[in-house]
């Protein structure tokens, strides 16, 4: 055979590892790598691995597509321009081993001309680019491809990578070659630089391949969903990046029957709904028709800014069993911490986001300032925080137990440590006046020594000795940082062994977990993560960046038009109260 000129199968603005259309315009994450470097310093051994997970995760070509309708054990792949004496040799080359029923031809686009090809050489016929390769390569074994070009070219080098046998032949059929694995490998890792779409950094390709990994997994669960209810107005864009399909989002209900009528007609049989606006009837009705409850709630590491002032959550949970707070019912971050086996990577991986949690001083909400106001110093006595609560807060409700507010869980507190300087923490929502659980600081001085207000929750941890807690994920936040925590209530945390329960615990979590593993089931395994900026998934580790931005979590605004409507609230209140204690006297 004789070799195919390079440009042959050159591809310059197209590329094998490409990225579903999460969104109308996505970011380029390869390009071309420049003639004179490209042989690349990867080693035979890196791109096995590569190859070994572009097959295992299916990824690379247009892997978003669905699946044609049946299989094929052959492919006659021709460009838009060719001899139609070309096809015929290519096609009686294959009809030698394959029935013309089993041969499949792949075009660039279906038109006219296309179409009476296919007729003219009795074969099925299908666009490439427009169907998923991987479902193509279960039963193909053998494809002929003349001057393949883009999506032609990615079925190519996938085949090659299976060990298929294929074929390239140029336009006039005088030439032709066979595509090895080692030879599509080359055109993917060494001839092909790629860039991360959060940094435009250069990575390489393995961490692609397990970045397509990652959005493949997310959007296959997010075709799964077929509703979404319960979302406010301002969080809706947001939530539709996190359920975007590539192509398209769900759709937005109020209505629980036209959302189980959207999900018949779409097929997708589950709703996802924000775990606080569970409309009533809503899971009975879902239960009668067949349709999955996924609960949606904000994740742990959230952002730079409160959920209730209307920030952009740049994480969430979707829970499928319960919700995380609620200890009445298994939810699927218990059911990961009691389960899920976790791997020497991931523990290796959440070990350094252990670090960077605790020298960044990053929670929920917020990261550590480089000021903030130290407690007295207290030699021999226990400094004790007691993180408060919103009152109406269904963690509160659901999983506080006897305890059911702020007030009667320091009491509690005091009664247990009756020498220690007890500081209270309000939260920051009800600080805020944006939620419910203001306590006077007469009734929270009769219990605490100190109430505190400055800094954020990770400035304090560093200067106590234990928390105390009902549910909050302060304590959470304290176990990352090696702070003893004693839990009142039964948070998701509690009864794997990490801290001294004092609430009742379900007997079903009976696992013995190192604080890795708990960080890492809860952090790593359990939410979902999309980056503030592009509003492309992402990992933990691209929020963490983010963090260090603060430019990134510039007000909305929803965040504005929610300031003004708090300022307008307090300042009302505040002439309610003047003008009531003005007619006492």
């Amino acid at each position: 055979m004789i070799p195919l000129r390079k440009k042959e199968i050159e591809n310059k603005k197209h590329f094998f590892l490409a990225p579903p259309p999460f969104k109308s315009t996505m970011p380029c994450i390869a390009e071309a790598r420049p003639a004179a470097s490209a042989i690349s310093s990867i080693s035979k051994e890196t791109t096995e691995e590569i190859r070994e997970a572009i097959l295992t995760h299916k990824v690379g070509g247009t892997f978003w597509e669905k699946p044609l309708a049946r299989c094929f054990r052959a492919i006659l792949a021709l460009p838009a321009q060719y001899e139609f004496s070309t096809a015929q040799k290519a096609l009686h080359h294959l009809k030698q081993n394959f029935r013309q029923t089993d041969i499949l031809l792949l075009v660039p686009e279906l038109t006219c001309h296309t179409k009476k090809l296919a007729k003219k050489l009795h074969l099925s016929c299908a666009v490439a680019g427009k169907q998923d390769p991987h479902f193509l390569m279960e039963t193909v074994q053998e494809v002929v491809a003349i001057t393949p070009q883009t999506f032609q070219l990615d079925i190519c080098l996938l085949a090659a990578l299976h060990g298929k046998l294929v074929t390239l032949w140029n336009s006039q059929a005088s030439s032709s070659k066979e595509l090895s694995s080692s030879e599509a490998l080359s055109i993917i890792c060494h001839e092909t630089c790629y860039f991360s779409p959060f940094t435009r950094q250069e990575v390489s390709c393995l961490h692609t391949v397990e970045l397509l990994a990652l959005w493949k997994r997310i959007l296959l669960a997010n075709r799964e969903i077929g509703a979404c209810m319960g979302m406010s107005l301002w969080k809706r864009h947001q939530i539709g990046a996190f359920l975007a399909m590539a192509p398209g989002k769900p759709r937005f209900f109020i209505s629980p029957t036209q959302a189980i009528k959207a999900c018949f007609a779409s097929g997708k049989l589950k709703v996802a709904i924000w775990a606080t606006r569970l409309p009533s009837g809503i899971q009975e009705a879902l239960s009668h028709a067949n349709i999955h409850l996924v609960l949606v709630e904000d994740g742990f590491i959230r952002s730079i800014g409160l959920g209730s002032a209307l920030q952009p959550p740049a994480s969430i949970f979707l829970d499928t069993r319960g919700i995380y707070y609620d200890p009445a019912e298994t939810s699927d971050l218990e059911h990961i911490l009691a389960t899920y086996q976790f791997s020497e990577s991931l523990l290796v991986r959440t070990h350094a986001v252990i670090e960077r949690l605790r020298m960044r001083g990053i929670s929920k909400y917020a990261r550590a300032s480089t000021t903030f106001t130290a407690f007295p110093s207290l030699k021999h006595q226990l400094k004790i925080l007691v993180p408060g609560q919103v009152a109406d807060d269904l963690s509160v409700l659901r999983g506080g137990g006897e305890i059911q507010d702020n007030l009667s869980l320091l009491k509690a507190v005091r009664k247990a440590r009756p020498e220690a300087y007890i500081i209270y923490r309000p939260h920051p929502d009800v600080e805020g006046g944006y939620r419910k659980g203001a306590l006077s600081d007469r009734d929270i001085l009769s219990f605490a020594d100190e109430i505190n207000r400055d800094g954020t929750i990770t400035e304090i941890l560093n200067q106590i000795d234990e928390v105390h807690t009902l549910t909050s994920l302060a304590g959470f936040e304290a176990l990352i940082r090696n702070i003893p925590v004693t839990t009142y209530g039964t948070p998701f945390y509690a009864g794997w062994g990490l801290t001294q329960d004092k609430g009742r615990i379900p007997a079903r979590r009976h696992r013995t977990l190192s604080l890795t593993e708990l960080v890492a089931g809860t952090l790593l395994v359990y939410p979902r993560y999309l980056d503030p900026v592009t509003h492309l998934p992402c990992t933990l580790e691209t929020v963490l960046d983010r963090f260090e931005q603060p430019d990134v979590w510039r007000p909305t605004y929803w965040m504005r038009l929610r300031k003004v409507q708090i300022t307008l609230h307090k300042t009302f209140s505040a002439l309610c109260r003047n003008l009531t204690f003005s007619s006492v006297f």
